[in-house]
């Protein structure tokens, strides 16, 4: 099992839509630190907001959790950027510090305030990243390193607040940890059985599913 089994939030965020600098496109990136008990909704928090819906929001990705260690680490790397990295900054709603993707499995069930959630997938990096933080090629350092963070779906909609617990409650795919879903992703030319297995994976979001099985097939037929 996940060990510890409970992590404290430090924090809890929600935003609108606000243009992203260059081209002052519309993004739900830009969080602001909630205090108080908010509302989660199937689509995630009241008050939080997605501009575009193809790849952002949505019952599979209604919460965005990003470990607050990995901005160190980023940090660490990119000590031009280390003013500027911290929670909140790449658009999670959730930051802990004492999980991270080689840690929490696809499927896991937590509780958090009266709501229940589980973990759907990772998150995909995107350019939005790199403006986000001004640094070019910031997303794609994010992806190869797998600091990607990830998403949750809302199994039991109810209030939640910075000074809740995330506890696990249930992991019905053990072993299927975010960092391997991650690593068979970037892959060149994945193992079709591993892909198969993840394809299978309780919990995993029909979009990943299909992704991985449709790989599945491809190199089935192709050798």
């Amino acid at each position: 099992m996940l060990e510890p089994a409970t992590l404290p939030l430090l924090g809890l965020y929600a935003g609108g839509l606000r243009p992203l600098p260059p081209e002052g496109q519309l993004t739900g990136i830009y969080k602001s630190a909630l205090s108080g008990a908010v509302r989660l909704g199937a689509e995630g928090l009241e008050g939080d907001r997605q501009a575009d819906r193809r790849y952002h929001g949505g019952v599979h990705k209604a919460l965005h959790h990003y470990p607050a260690e990995h901005y160190a680490g980023l940090a660490a790397r990119l000590p031009a950027l280390a003013a500027a990295l911290g929670p909140g900054l790449f658009g999670e709603n959730l930051s802990t510090r004492g999980w991270d993707e080689e840690a929490v499995c696809v499927g896991d069930i937590f509780r958090l305030g009266t709501a229940r959630i589980q973990v759907s997938e990772p998150r995909s990096p995107c350019w939005k990243l790199d403006c986000r933080a001004e640094h070019p090629g910031l997303s794609r350092l994010i992806a190869a390193e797998g600091l990607t963070g990830w998403y949750y779906r809302v199994l039991e909609e109810g209030l939640v607040s910075a000074g809740d617990e995330l506890r696990l409650l249930d992991r019905p795919a053990p072993g299927i940890t975010l960092a391997r879903v991650w690593r068979a992703r970037l892959a060149h030319r994945p193992d079709p059985a591993e892909l198969a297995i993840l394809a299978a994976a309780s919990g995993l979001s029909p979009v990943w599913q299909q992704r991985f099985s449709e790989r599945h097939d491809w190199l089935l037929r192709n050798g």
